[in-house]
């Protein structure tokens, strides 16, 4: 069936070009938006005849690994060097190790080197960024930046110096592709996908994400586009109550039909750079006694399997996280996915919807509405 419509496609694109008048037929892309293929499209068929057919619609395959990390390969300079980062909602810097950098987190992940980038231009400007675990130091530059095919170019982004400790040490990837808003960006850097933006290299200024369960392929972040394929069950969406992280106001958590937290309103962060749900610790400790977890979070396998689900109160609409995505098991053991963090703002407690959270969705995030779209996935 796909091999078909993909032939079929080619076809098509090839009569346009050989036998049939273009001011005559509407084009391939008019012809797969009215049946509601254009985004579906990519896929359905290889990225490069997708962005062959439909620049400024990109997908980035991520890989997940171990459903703790969902990474993809990014290039930078000319000519390119690649490096693999997380795409993560919850910061705005793009940086990579550096040849300046003499951690032991640099020295075994790949490093740029700017003497081998003909495009690339120095700075004086210095980058510090610290992250729930970890942080780094660096330098800022300019280059040319590639993600799914799309050439940004002239984007800022650190040259890590240091990476203290030993977080990043054990990572499988090498650095970090923020994706919320400028206002929180270290240094003033412009984020890559506001560039995109500015640069009108998207169809659409949004972007769109699906993280695979169990270890599976198949995730993605895709540019400038929504999936159909995902979004079935219809979206809800959800304005921002802050242009900072894609941050939205939630009513209420509840179990078993009865709220059990965040029961006079908070705030929540959509943040695909976090694994578990971040949840603040008073919060935290009541959802472990409620669950019948310790105190670290352990709990009996075979008493997960009669966990209630955590219903997520968000923009009058219900949520669910069912116990088989937020119990997490490894060799025998099952543990809870939720980890206690007070986050203080001025809008109240904060709780991060990490992985845990967004694997149950396809998630639309739309800066041209300041919206974050949710749909459930099956």
């Amino acid at each position: 069936m796909k091999l078909l419509l993909l032939l079929t496609l080619v076809g098509l694109a090839q009569g346009f070009q050989t036998r049939v008048p273009l001011r005559k037929m509407k084009s391939l892309r008019q012809r797969l938006q009215e049946q509601g293929l254009l985004e579906s499209y990519l896929k359905q068929h290889p990225y490069n005849l997708a962005a062959k057919y439909f620049p400024g619609i990109a997908v980035e395959p991520l890989e997940n690994y171990m459903d703790d990390e969902y990474f993809g390969t990014i290039s930078i300079g000319t000519p390119a060097q690649e490096f693999t980062v997380v795409f993560d909602t919850g910061s705005s810097n793009l940086w990579v190790p550096s040849v300046f950098c003499s951690s032991p987190a640099c020295r075994n992940h790949n490093r740029f080197n700017p003497a081998e980038s003909s495009t690339f231009l120095s700075t004086n400007d210095t980058l510090f960024i610290a992250y729930g675990t970890g942080s780094m130091t660096g330098i800022l530059g300019y280059d040319t930046v590639n993600v799914a095919g799309i050439n940004v170019r002239n984007q800022i982004f650190g040259l890590a110096e240091t990476e203290p400790g030993d977080f990043f040490y054990y990572t499988p990837f090498d650095g970090i592709l923020g994706l919320a808003f400028p206002s929180i960006a270290s240094s003033g850097a412009t984020p890559v996908f506001d560039n995109m933006m500015m640069e009108n290299l998207v169809d659409r200024n949004l972007f769109s994400v699906y993280l695979s369960r169990d270890s599976q392929a198949g995730s993605f972040v895709l540019f400038g586009a929504i999936d159909p394929y995902y979004t079935t069950r219809g979206i809800s969406w959800i304005p921002l109550s802050a242009e900072t992280y894609w941050q939205i106001a939630m009513e209420s958590v509840s179990a078993n039909g009865a709220p059990v937290a965040c029961s006079s309103g908070c705030q929540a962060i959509v943040d695909t750079g976090t694994t578990l749900l971040a949840v603040p610790i008073r919060a935290y400790r009541t959802l472990m006694a409620l669950l019948g977890a310790s105190s670290s979070g352990e709990i009996s396998c075979e008493a997960a399997s009669n966990l209630p689900n955590l219903v997520f109160h968000i923009h009058g609409k219900e949520f669910p996280v069912p116990p088989r995505a937020y119990v997490l098991r490894s060799n025998g053991y099952c543990s809870l996915g939720l980890q206690g963090m007070d986050v203080p703002t001025e809008e109240g407690e904060l709780w991060i919807l990490g992985d845990v959270f967004i694997r149950e969705y396809y998630v639309i995030f739309d800066r041209a509405n300041n919206k974050v779209g949710l749909s459930q996935l099956p």
